[in-house]
């Protein structure tokens, strides 16, 4: 009953047990999972993983830390990377002024190309942003026929407004059970019911009791009781609609 909206199961971390790990998922009550990319080699891992079980699905797009390695010929194998079957979105793809690992101007061509790509395909895209709230908002909405999840939401409850506005969607993972998560508890009970998704990011961000371990979709629960927690409803109540949005948005 849960869906992980954003994963990255092709990660090195998972190299010595990772199809221990998937078999184990659909007993474990995760219905589908969305492989994210973050640049071409991981694309393609994340078809690889997408054709073995029907479950997963995949995600391709150059990451902002990995636009440096953005070149003419990137967007012309993403599109053919795009056309298989079990791709469902075009991402992860953004701006991270954080680390900066690309040049700020790489990253924001990478992240334009991309959005066309988009466009083109009528696909949705998943955003990664890090301190680069301004920019990452005029590059949505220069393209206003594409729509798209914000990954791991780290805004505003301003800017959650305006993403909403748009016809775009939030996604939150395990950070929302950190003593310091102070903004996203607010986001969370104020978002749409019909606008909110729940991920992994997983080998990252594990959820409070495990944080400090690896992490899988075999975490979710602990998301999902977060946001029920924070909305007022069950947990199962939280997984039903997160796993309803998540499925509407990505079309599966």
């Amino acid at each position: 009953m849960y869906f992980d909206t954003h994963a990255h199961y092709d990660d090195e971390k998972f190299d010595n047990d990772r199809y221990e790990i998937l078999d184990l998922l659909p007993e474990n009550g995760v219905e589908l999972v969305v492989n994210a990319a973050s640049d071409l080699v991981s694309a393609e891992k994340s078809i690889i993983l997408a054709a073995r079980y029907d479950y997963i699905y995949a995600a391709v797009g150059v990451h902002p830390h990995e636009a440096k390695t953005f070149d003419l010929n990137t967007i012309s194998k993403l599109r053919e990377l795009s056309r298989h079957k079990k791709v469902v979105a075009i991402g992860e793809i953004g701006l991270d002024y954080h680390y900066d690992y690309s040049p700020r101007e790489e990253q924001r061509r990478a992240l334009y190309a991309q959005m066309e790509l988009a466009q083109e395909l009528g696909m949705p895209v998943i955003i990664h942003n890090r301190k680069a709230h301004e920019d990452i908002m005029k590059a949505i909405k220069a393209f206003p026929g594409v729509k798209g999840v914000f990954h791991c939401y780290s805004g505003s409850l301003e800017m959650a407004r305006e993403i909403i506005d748009l016809g775009w969607y939030i996604s939150f993972t395990g950070s929302i059970t950190f003593k310091n998560a102070k903004r996203a508890p607010e986001i969370v009970a104020w978002l749409p019911e019909d606008r909110i998704m729940i991920e992994t990011d997983c080998p990252y961000l594990t959820p409070v009791p495990k944080r400090g371990e690896r992490n899988d979709s075999r975490n979710l629960p602990l998301i999902a009781s977060a946001v029920g927690r924070i909305r007022g409803i069950t947990s199962e109540e939280a997984a039903r609609l997160t796993l309803e949005n998540g499925r509407r948005f990505f079309g599966i």
